[in-house]
């Protein structure tokens, strides 16, 4: 019997066991490969287009009300509602919107008002702002209901809910998007474009990270709703790991031309939460449920092998006290490009033909030539209006453009499944002495023929924006 398929067999009662109390998801080789056939190919689906896009907002926290203040910049957008448990965030985000001249309805007064938005005919698409636990149910609601979908990241946090959100996609041919705004950032859209265009020859490696001291913020309670982001840092795995894995994964053109095949993970003993959390018991009752709880460890290192041989190398740490980095890093035959740690020279990353790094003048002079056209054309605004430097902004400019001409959107079902799925699977390999598992082909084999993302703007690009 191969390894890996022994692997698969015995993790079905392991897993059974450590699901129970570990937060490690239950019998992954179940939910690993699928007897379906697809039922409808989302990638490269384009959906009717639309005149204007009406949309409606679910969760009006950090990023929710962050979002709302950049839809405002955009023409042919109708923001018809909002949601929000929190009464007080749900009507503030209804003034905002109402004094930038839209008509939004508030919702909330309960768990399930969000239900009542999703239901409404006059909506077109659900945007997704809330705590990761509720990301897929809100998601899978929506679409079953005739919207399309962009959530916030991860669009999933187990195996069996990737799956639910690829086949509801495909069942009712609505989009499902994840928000992953890094793959919008500047330096990583002019890298996807030299990489698009061989300048960094084949790609053999590449590397992500998502490396941030938010340790502080886990343990305050009025920025985190139910203390929801310190729960789910009692998994213990690669729990972010879409930030650095969305650049590169277009890079490598995962699901249009390669696939994840597996991965191993492993990770440092927690040095800190437990701690802080153990700390705060004793002085605040609200914290007692924490106290002596098992937390993910410090850092966590993931490798991925794909179908073609390429290896990709991820990162998560939030709580040791480091310098920001998502170590965006692409390595070719020819070639080879990073950020993180910035460079003092004022260039947004570094590229190189070997030993060293290019001067700052010829870095500017290949930022120029391969500036992609997205950039060229609301780049500047998207510095203004903000949001992670401008490219949530650019991000959100793309997606309405998309779906008002009726064209693929730059990241799919496949890609919200498959990106968010490394997380649990890393659970699992942390869980079992960093063995390797097989990572779900969530395209059913698609990956084959489908097309890489057009970043040309060959069509479309006529989203108007407000100064």
């Amino acid at each position: 019997m191969k390894k890996r398929d022994f692997l698969k067999i015995a993790s079905l009662g392991s897993l059974g066991m450590a699901g129970a109390g570990s937060g490690v998801i239950a019998s992954p080789a179940n939910a690993l490969v699928r007897d379906r056939k697809q039922l409808f190919n989302m990638s490269g689906y384009a959906a009717p287009k639309m005149d204007v896009v009406r949309m409606g907002y679910i969760g009006m926290g950090n990023r929710g009300g962050g979002a709302i203040k950049r839809i405002v910049h955009l023409a042919s957008v109708q923001v018809k509602g909002v949601a929000d448990i929190v009464p007080e965030k749900a009507n503030k985000a209804k003034k905002f919107l109402t004094d930038a001249g839209h008509t939004p309805d508030a919702y909330s007064g309960s768990p399930d008002a969000w239900k009542k938005l999703c239901k409404r005919d006059d909506i077109d698409l659900i945007y997704i702002c809330t705590p990761w636990s509720l990301h897929t149910p809100m998601a899978l609601y929506a679409m079953e209901h005739g919207k399309h979908v962009a959530t916030e990241i991860p669009a999933a946090t187990t195996v069996e809910d990737c799956w639910k959100l690829v086949e509801t996609s495909e069942r009712n041919k609505k989009h499902c998007m994840m928000l992953e705004n890094c793959c919008y950032d500047f330096f990583e859209l002019l890298t996807l474009n030299m990489a698009r265009q061989g300048y960094f020859g084949e790609i053999v490696h590449v590397e992500g990270a998502y490396i941030h001291d938010i340790f502080e913020s886990l343990f305050e309670k009025d920025k985190r709703f139910d203390l929801w982001r310190l729960k789910e840092n009692q998994r213990n795995g690669n729990l972010y790991p879409t930030h650095g894995l969305g650049p590169v994964a277009q890079v490598l053109d995962i699901n249009r031309g390669d696939k994840m095949d597996f991965l191993t993970s492993v990770a440092s003993n927690d040095f800190m939460l437990q701690a802080r959390a153990n700390e705060l018991a004793a002085k605040d009752p609200d914290f007692k449920k924490f106290a002596g709880q098992s937390y993910r460890g410090n850092m966590n290192t993931t490798t991925i092998k794909t179908n073609k041989g390429k290896t990709i190398m991820l990162q998560h740490d939030v709580s040791s006290p480091r310098p920001y980095s998502r170590l965006h890093l692409i390595s070719g035959t020819k070639g080879a490009a990073q950020k993180y740690p910035l460079p003092e020279d004022g260039t947004s990353g570094r590229i190189s033909h070997g030993h060293e790094w290019i001067k700052p003048d010829e870095f500017k002079a290949l930022e120029q030539k391969y500036q992609p056209e997205i950039v060229k054309k609301v780049g500047e605004l998207a510095k203004k209006v903000g949001g992670h430097g401008g490219m949530d902004f650019l991000m959100d400019w793309r997606l309405i453009d998309c779906l008002r001409n009726g064209l693929p959107l730059d990241q799919d079902v496949y890609d919200a499944a498959s990106w968010s799925v490394i997380a649990p699977l890393s659970e699992w390999s942390v869980a079992n002495r960093s063995n390797s598992i097989d990572i779900p082909d969530f395209t059913n084999g698609s990956w084959k023929k489908n097309k890489p993302v057009d970043i040309a703007l060959k069509e479309g690009g006529n989203t108007e924006v407000k100064s």
